[in-house]
């Protein structure tokens, strides 16, 4: 199952070191749909760093996850909180008895008490009337506190009149009755949340309480809520700078989350109690609840609205909206721009292609390609590699220089180092010559490719990632279009409710005049809040009211508008197509402009003012920085103008942006020293106004510190401002607080240093804000715990929204989002800022800049003012910070002034960003900060050195690149809420699968609700891709992964459900064709759910190259994992694979089991394949993990067969394939049908590859191919065939034999030449002899006679060499002559017995004997021919070979009108009755040699109706006598072509030779494993196991030598025989291979022996093992040669 199941308990994966843990039922309630809920508190275990199975397992309790669960969820996760009848342990009857702990008389008693010390205390408390309180008034509450702590009496504390006490005492300017009424709050709010949460909100809610107040009573009340809190929302924001916000907007803050926090209460509890329901009419528990839920979604609408505010994010994102994110699958990783549904397109850059070799992705697996690479290579090919090795690189190109039998065997000649490096045959592409590459555009191997096969039909190769193209299989989670393309004419309830937030926010006057505008567009109804919240509202009337909201809102409400989603859709800017970002100023212009026309109606005159500073810094706010200068002028007035200046600060509370670019004008050069002074007489005259004291200072008081810290800020001007900042934190204490958070006691301190103490107030001004640090301190936790308890509530309402499929109804709640994830797209560490660095000289220490080790430095060399560092920029990072680290021991090597330049490009470095003269005491010296451009290239110029240096030294470089965000928290809390939520649910649903199988039909509907939900929610309210990865990537993992997981894994009888769902998708795969069956609808819901599960194929990245030292030569270690396939499959794929593979294995092997014996075996075989490929692309598509899963479940079953029915099944195979091969000769219909055929039975041979049964079927192969090549010739189709299913022939000797074929047809054409060679001698020796006889040189004549006799005899004796006999001189010399033309036309075929089948040239042929002398002399010119081109010198030497003329071939012979194509014994025989009429069988087999069968084999065809001959039987002769057959006798065709071969003669995997090969493959067994016995569990490598086999094969004294010779002529053996048996003892579990060196065989004691595959291999997995296949290209044996040592002679044969 999924997760870990500890003590009992199921403990969920959070992360790397990370779980949850079920620990508490805190609270239950009624769902949605009408079932119990329960809340379930989940501790987060935290996993020590010493083991996985270690005991430092810490439990971090302050850490916890709320999550509601169902019944099913909880008998699924949580067993701890089931009772002994299965039921779950309601919170009632965890805390029963409790209250029965005090007796009801005491009880009564003591809160009789509490009531009268309640009113004593009242008492007490209006008597005080001095500054120190009474002791008993300290006594009383005192004792009241202690009441307090006891829980039972918590009820008592309730009473109205206890909130007056508390807050009198909160008031009270006494610090001890404060810190009294602290200690009561804090006992009452010891017992449980809802008593703290009441408390606290009663209190806050109080009527003007914070006029009661002051700063120290409300820091007190502060102090107590972030106590309360903090246990609650344990959230760290480490890192993370947060604004600085005064303790009037927390306290703001706080009521609003107390208010939100008490309704989410209500809401949960209003249900809590499932038979509450039978005392209220449903009608008013739907209005209770739906009352509720609208005052809680504006509650919330308001509490994110203000913390917006108060983080200071809507300014921060004024000026830009926030970006569309695109509408694209979050579960596909997206690695460039795509639609949904499509794979992404990228740029490409153009390569180098061959135009005629073949790409790695047209093969099925790497073995296959490195043959074909190894075949294909020629020395001088320019090749490219495809994967790094080590110093070698992928896509380094090189030219190919040779090859050996080492490990790796290729050596290249690379352009990447100048040098030859050795790499292995599978990584290699290869681009041939020059004049075969081009220039393409690069594709992606991923994707597949169609290529044309070796019989000519085009077929589409799979590949690891296919994606459908669009529609249900591209998405299956995403709606079809015809359900979402119509759009509803009204807003939706978020929609509306989004915007009547806005309705509820104006004021008196604006409220009705929105609400009358809905009851005119609502025919007149009478609208309260319960009709408001039910209201259908009209796209149209939406827009209206959009249209007249701006002109009634401050600008907070106002900015809140414009950010909202209900604007961006239905707003004035998104109807015309603009943006949906205007400004305010913009939003603003209607109503401004209006303002203006009636001033301009009125004729009032416009007034003329002097340009001073304050006037141009107001005219950047537009028409609202009016407001300023009215306020401006009403100051500077002589005598009171309050009722002048208070609108005007009313206004300002409106619209503050005059207000704060007014205090910004502080951040402007010192240059400006008028507006300074101005910009703080102003603010100094404001501070004396409580209306300006509700002006943001706080968003402005960087400014200030700006102002202060600036080294050339004026006297005048600091002294100006040390006085507007002694008054302000005089007035409000709050400010000092933020003062404290800016840092402004040391700027102070440096302040007061500059000017040597002459500054006045500053002194004072210090030590106010260091009193602050505490409150400080309070503040920042505050702040945080608000912000941690609002993103908790968040995703509460994610987990609601998951859990009950109904929209989030809350304002803002994309806008909170948006601003958490900001930031996840741009988020960049510090040492990746870079692309690389460079350096002017000394390449090689650029290093030492980057590597943070200050002892290490980067020295220059060259002229003085030369020296440079460029920095290449990731794109779109913004440099927060540019430091550079110099060390003054470096002297004259140091740099003394140093210029940063910025520019897009190398040569367009034009752009001076800073100069910094550095002091010869700096040790870091910071170049740039807070860029606000992106510059692709900075470039660091170090133009002087200190004390005049030449060359400088550099220490170190350090880049910072953008401010941490939220959304690395926000990330993590999303994560993990979102992988516990879906982890209990897997749980759940893996729960019912395992119970009741047929519930497997029903996860595809459950998996698209999440899926789609998901997604939606992702489109709705997530900013960018990256956060919407992150969602799709955990729900991913956290809910289908273990679901696969745990359908995968296989029961006690060993069958998986979705291997059971998917053996029945098979079965009922025919009745499935009709579309309104019940076995269709079954159907359409497996391939719904597979389709659905394989879907998204996430890529894994590769792991970081790791630098290994060099190795020495070739003598390196053979790494296995460099064949492993690139892009392998996730978790899913795998586990699903394995269960195709499973599934598949089952059906075949069902199969073999019926049907092996069945004539029509191979047709049956390959159509059942070819149902499972279909099946497989109707369940996977054609993924070519699922098509290797097949592929392997068919070897998987082949390797369970015993050896004498895997061999009849390759007997079958091989017999098949020559059948459909003969039958393609037909031509026509037939003919291609035949071809068909042969290409659906290749496609199920290759299965055969890496197997044990190749070796059989090659065996049977090679028989019936060397039969097809003598008998009717060579055709393109047998190179076709050799070339498709090469792989299946281990020792390769079906293509040796085309090889020896074409050697034969050049051997034939060089004959010829040398025939010609011979004759042209002749001739010339004629000509001379012409010569001397018209000189008359009789002597000489006679001579030269001689000598030519002489010659002629020794020709023909060497001729004669094997060859029983003598024949005349003169004869000799008539047949050594050669004229063309005069003689029929002799083809000679040279066949090796390494290669051909030794049972075919068994018997030789007597050329003197049996065979004219016309065809004699051919032979001897040819075997004279032959030996002169083996005693030619040559490269490689080896021992001579000499002819043997054997009876194979093929002849062409006329007779009459007739051409017959016969055998070579069958044109013997004819040739034979040249001369006789009639000829007996038996002196024809003496004559020849031949056994019985092999003549009688001849003579059938010969003396069919077709044929020639006559057969007759008489009693004297035994067989018979042939004679010509007369015309008269019997018809036969007149003309053309005869087919006289005789027919194909099968062989039987049941007879002696079957037996023979099963025997020496028991004796090959016997041999490896005495071998392995014999050394331990050291074991050996597998070279050397194959040469000891070997040795002790050839040499005994084992095998015994009787056994050997039984075995007749299966006795030869080779090391593929080798490789073969050690796969099936590797199968067995006899062989193991070593877990660290998997080329090192040991002995093993095998579990069982009687079927492969029942016992894993590994001790510590599960499930069967995959087949297990060794390739020659990378084991390979050096001691022994390749082929047999059967002899060094070869045979030939003519046609």
């Amino acid at each position: 199952m999924v997760g870990e199941l500890r003590y009992r308990e199921f403990r969920v994966p959070l992360g790397p070191g990370l779980h949850a843990y079920p620990d508490e039922l805190i609270r239950q309630r009624v769902g949605h749909d009408g079932h119990p809920e329960y809340q379930i508190r989940w501790l987060i275990l935290r996993r020590g760093d010493d083991g996985e199975g270690g005991s430092s397992q810490v439990d971090c309790k302050a850490e916890h996850i709320l999550l509601w669960m169902s019944n099913d969820e909880i008998y699924a996760n949580c067993h701890k909180m089931l009772g002994e009848d299965g039921q779950v342990i309601g919170p009632s009857q965890e805390i029963a008895g409790e209250a029965g702990a005090l007796d009801k008389s005491v009880l009564g008693e003591m809160e009789t008490d509490v009531k009268s010390l309640i009113q004593r205390a009242l008492r007490q408390l209006e008597e005080c009337v001095g500054t120190i309180p009474p002791a008993p008034l300290l006594h009383t509450v005192h004792v009241l506190s202690a009441y307090a702590s006891i829980e039972p009496l918590t009820g008592v504390f309730k009473d109205p009149r206890v909130l007056d006490l508390l807050m009198h005492m909160l008031s009270s300017p006494d610090y001890q009755i404060r810190w009294s009424a602290g200690r009561m709050i804090q006992a009452l709010a010891s017992h449980d949340a809802g008593t703290r949460t009441q408390i606290l909100l009663s209190l806050s809610q109080q009527e003007a309480i914070e006029k009661h107040l002051d700063f120290d009573s409300r820091c007190a009340l502060l102090a107590l809520f972030a106590q309360a809190t903090l246990s609650e929302h344990p959230m760290s924001f480490e890192g993370i700078q947060l604004p600085q916000v005064p303790g009037r907007l927390l306290f703001s803050l706080v009521k609003r989350y107390l208010h939100v926090t008490s309704l989410l209460d209500q809401l949960n509890d209003s249900a809590a109690e499932p038979g509450a329901q039978n005392n209220s009419a449903p009608e008013e528990l739907s209005g209770e609840r739906g009352r509720l839920e609208l005052e809680f979604s504006m509650a919330m609408g308001t509490l994110i609205s203000e913390l917006v505010q108060a983080m200071r994010w809507d300014w921060a994102s004024s000026k830009q909206g926030p970006s569309a994110r695109s509408s694209c699958s979050i579960f596909q990783p997206q690695l460039a721009e795509a639609g949904p549904g499509l794979p992404p397109a990228r740029v490409r850059p153009s390569i180098r292609r061959s135009r005629r070799f073949r790409p790695r992705s047209e093969f099925a697996s790497g073995n296959t390609y490195a043959l074909y690479v190894r075949e294909t290579l020629q020395a001088g090919m320019r090749v490219r590699m495809l994967d790094d090795y080590e110093e070698v690189s992928a896509g380094d190109e090189g030219e190919f220089r040779q090859s050996n039998n080492g490990v790796p065997p290729v050596q290249v000649l690379w352009e990447s180092t100048g040098r030859t490096y050795w790499v292995h045959w599978h990584m290699l592409e290869i681009l041939g010559f020059e004049e075969d590459i081009e220039d393409v555009v690069e594709a992606d191997e991923n994707h597949g490719a169609v290529v044309s096969g070796a019989l000519g039909v085009a077929t589409a190769l799979p590949s690891w990632r296919w994606k459908p193209m669009t529609e249900l299989y591209a998405v299956p989670y995403v709606l079809p279009e015809d359900e979402d393309a119509e759009e509803s004419e009204h807003l939706t309830q978020a929609e509306w409710w989004e915007l009547l937030f806005f309705i509820k926010k104006l004021d008196g006057p604006d409220h009705q005049e929105v609400l009358q505008i809905l009851q005119e567009n609502l025919d007149g109804e009478i609208l309260d809040d319960e009709i408001l919240a039910e209201l259908a509202v009209p796209m149209e009337l939406a827009q209206h009211l959009l249209l007249a909201l701006p002109q009634r809102l401050d600008d907070s409400a106002l900015r809140d508008l414009l950010n909202c989603h209900v604007y961006r859709k239905y707003g004035p800017e998104a109807l015309a197509g603009q943006p949906a970002y205007p400004t305010l100023p913009e939003a603003q212009a209607q109503p401004q402009e209006s303002a203006d026309a009636s001033r301009v109606e009125g004729k009032e005159p416009p007034t003329q003012c002097p340009d001073t500073p304050l006037r141009r810094l107001m005219e950047g706010c537009g028409l609202p920085g009016r407001i300023f200068l009215d306020l401006e002028r009403a100051l500077s007035s002589e005598g009171p103008r309050e009722m002048e200046i208070k609108p005007l600060l009313l206004q300002l509370q409106r619209q503050p942006q005059p207000f704060l670019t007014l205090m910004r004008g502080l951040d402007t050069p010192a240059a400006n020293k008028a507006l300074h002074l101005t910009v703080l007489r102003i603010l100094m005259q404001l501070v004396d106004f409580p209306e300006a004291l509700l002006l943001p200072w706080h968003e402005a008081m960087d400014a200030c510190m700006a102002c202060l810290r600036s080294p050339d800020t004026d006297r005048e001007v600091l002294q100006e401002l040390i006085f507007f900042l002694h008054r302000l934190a005089s007035v409000s204490r709050d400010y000092a607080v933020v003062l404290n958070q800016l840092g402004a006691r040391d700027a102070i301190s440096k302040a007061l240093e500059k000017h040597l103490g002459k500054l006045d107030l500053a002194q004072e001004l210090r030590d106010m804000v260091f009193k602050c640090e505490k409150h400080a301190h309070l503040y920042r936790k505050l702040t945080t715990n608000i912000l941690g308890g609002c993103i908790q509530m968040v995703l509460g309402q994610i987990e609601d929204h998951r859990r009950t499929h109904r929209p989030i109804n809350i304002p803002f709640f994309d806008v909170f989002l948006r601003y958490l994830c900001q930031g996840s797209s741009v988020e960049m560490k510090e040492d990746k800022c870079w692309e690389k660095v460079e350096v002017s000289s000394n390449p090689h220490r650029a290093s030492k800049l980057t590597d943070r080790n200050p002892k290490t430095y980067w020295e220059s060399n060259g002229s003085a003012g030369s020296h440079y560092i460029t920095l290449h920029m990731h794109q779109g990072i913004l440099i927060r910070q540019l430091t550079l680290l110099v060390a003054s021991e470096d002297s004259s090597y140091m740099p003394a002034r140093v210029v940063v330049f910025g520019g897009d490009s190398t040569n367009s470095l034009n752009t001076e960003l800073n100069s910094v003269n550095v002091m010869p005491s700096a040790s870091r010296v910071i170049l740039l900060e807070n860029l606000t451009h992106f510059w692709p290239i900075i470039q660091i110029r170090i133009k002087r050195c200190q004390q005049g240096g030449i060359d400088t030294r550099i220490r170190g470089l350090e880049v910072l690149g953008p401010k941490p965000t939220f959304w690395p928290v926000f990330r993590e809390q999303l994560c993990r809420h979102t992988r516990l939520f879906y982890m209990v649910r897997a749980q759940a649903w893996s729960q019912d699968i395992a119970e009741d199988r047929r519930s497997l039909l029903h996860l595809s509907s459950r998996l698209n609700g999440a899926l789609r939900q998901e997604q939606n929610f992702a489109d709705r309210f997530l900013p960018d891709d990256e956060a919407a990865q992150a969602l799709g990537k955990t729900c991913w993992e956290a809910l289908v992964s273990p679901l696969v997981q745990n359908i995968t894994s296989p029961d006690e009888d060993g069958i998986s459900p979705l291997g059971w769902l998917l053996d029945q998708y098979l079965e009922c795969r025919e009745a499935a064709h009709n579309p309104q069956s019940r076995a269709a609808a079954f159907s359409s819901r497996v391939r719904r759910l597979t389709h659905l599960l394989v879907h998204v194929e996430p890529c894994e990245a590769p792991p970081p190259a790791v630098a290994a030292p060099r190795p020495k030569g070739r003598n390196r270690s053979h790494d296995w994992s460099s064949l492993a396939t690139r892009g392998l499959p996730s978790s899913i794929v795998r586990n699903l694979t394995r269960c195709w593979r499973a599934v598949v294995e089952e059906q075949v092997n069902n199969f073999l089991t019926s049907r092996w014996r069945d004539g029509d075996f191979v047709p049956r075989y390959c159509e059942h394949f070819h149902n499972l490929q279909k099946s497989s692309s109707e369940l996977f598509g054609p993924r070519a993990a699922f098509l290797l899963a097949l592929q392997n479940g068919c070897a998987g079953a082949l390797l369970k067969l015993s050896f004498l029915k895997a061999a009849h099944v390759s007997e079958q195979f091989a017999r098949h394939i020559d059948q459909r091969i003969q039958g393609s000769r037909i031509g026509g219909a037939r003919g291609m049908e035949m071809l068909v055929q042969l290409q659906r039975c290749l496609e199920t041979v290759l299965i055969f590859s890496g197997l044990e049964i190749a070796t059989t079927f090659e065996h049977y192969y090679q028989h019936y191919m060397a039969d097809r090549l003598l008998g009717v010739g060579s055709s393109w189709l047998e190179g076709a065939v050799l070339e498709q299913i090469g792989p299946c022939f281990p020792n390769r000797l079906p293509q040796q034999m085309l090889r020896s074929l074409s050697m034969s047809e050049e051997l034939q054409r060089q004959f010829h030449v040398y025939q010609l060679q011979r004759l042209d001698q002749e001739l010339l020796k004629l000509e001379d002899t012409e010569k001397k006889i018209q000189g008359g040189h009789e002597a000489s004549d006679r001579e030269h006679k001689r000598e030519k006799a002489e010659e002629a005899e020794g020709a023909g004796a060497a001729a004669a060499t094997d060859v029983a006999g003598e024949e005349e001189e003169d004869e000799e010399e008539d047949e050594d002559l050669y004229y063309e033309g005069a003689m029929p036309e002799v083809s000679v075929l040279v066949l090796s017995p390494r290669c051909w089948p030794t049972a075919s040239i068994c018997h030789t042929l007597t050329p003197r004997t049996c065979l004219p002398a016309y065809l004699r002399g051919t032979l001897n010119r040819y075997s004279n021919f032959y030996n002169k081109s083996q005693s030619y010198p040559a490269l490689e030497r080896g021992p001579q070979r000499r002819l043997q003329w054997t009876w194979l071939g093929r002849a062409e012979l006329q007779f009459g009108d007739q051409t017959l194509h016969v055998s070579t014994v069958q044109m013997w025989l004819l040739l034979y009755l040249n001369d006789l009429k009639a000829v007996s069988v038996e002196s024809l087999l003496a004559l020849s040699g031949l056994s019985p069968d092999m003549l009688n084999q001849a003579i059938g065809p010969l003396t069919s109706s077709r044929g020639p001959l006559d057969l007759q039987e008489q009693k004297d002769v035994p067989g018979g006598v042939l004679k010509i057959r007369d015309g008269s006798e019997e018809p036969r065709p007149r003309r053309g072509n005869v087919w006289l071969i005789p027919p194909q003669t099968y062989l039987k995997a049941e007879d002696e030779e079957g037996r023979n090969l099963e025997k020496r493959r028991n004796l090959l067994n016997c041999l490896i494993v005495r071998i392995l016995k014999a050394h331990g569990d050291e074991g050996l490598h597998i070279d050397q196991l194959v040469c000891r086999v070997l040795d002790a094969w050839q040499k005994g004294p084992c095998p015994p030598r009787g056994l050997v010779s039984s075995l007749g002529r299966g006795s030869a053996c080779n090391s593929t025989d080798v490789l073969s048996c050690i796969l099936h003892l590797l199968s067995k579990g006899t062989v193991r291979r070593h877990d660290d060196r998997p080329q090192m065989l040991s002995y093993a004691v095998p579990v069982t022996v009687m079927e492969p595959h029942t016992e894993s291999l590994n001790p510590g997995s599960s499930g069967p093992n995959p087949p297990l296949t060794f390739h020659t290209l990378q084991i390979r044996s050096r001691g022994v040669p390749y082929a047999s040592c059967t002899g060094t002679q070869s045979f030939s044969t003519f046609r």
